[in-house]
């Protein structure tokens, strides 16, 4: 894949939000999501200052785009993010619809300040009962009725 001067520009923006976040208290990560050569959304990492664990860039930027855009749904879109995502950013990214992933910095860059996500990954390598949250099912019967209703449903918005 050939990467164009306007990519190194997205991630140049992308860095920018990450450094800006650290002078203002935040986590050293940013995004951008870029639609048709634009600049959709920008945010960076808010996990502190939010009191949220899930305010990560990634997420944050996807959570204004979609705003910007009307839509959950970001297809025809790229992400440009200044570290790999982890785990959680990835999935959002991946419910989102987002066609490419850019990155700056790897995952061995973040474990070596001390941001490690390897722990997830293991985790989820692991059968449910070996897991170090114990993840305890409970009243399937009675969930399965909201499954049942959704699957009924004719008039549902799938994503």
């Amino acid at each position: 894949m050939k990467i164009t001067e306007q990519d190194r520009e997205f991630m140049r923006e992308a860095i920018r939000l990450a450094s800006e976040s650290v002078r203002n208290g935040g986590g050293p990560f940013g995004a951008v999501v870029v639609k048709d050569g634009e600049i959709i959304a920008g945010s960076s990492n808010s996990v502190t200052i939010d009191l949220d664990p899930t305010a990560h860039a990634e997420v944050n930027t996807i959570r204004k785009a979609c705003r910007k855009l009307g839509t959950f749904d970001l297809s025809g879109c790229t992400i440009y993010t200044s570290c790999e995502p982890c785990p959680m950013c990835l999935g959002a990214i991946y419910w989102a619809h987002i066609d490419r992933i850019y990155y700056g910095n790897t995952r061995k860059d973040a474990r070596a300040i001390d941001f490690a996500d390897d722990f997830i990954y293991d985790e989820m390598d692991k059968p449910l009962d070996e897991r170090t949250v114990p993840i305890v099912p409970l009243l399937r019967d009675e969930a399965l009725q909201s499954f049942r209703l959704w699957s009924e449903k004719t008039d549902k918005t799938e994503y």
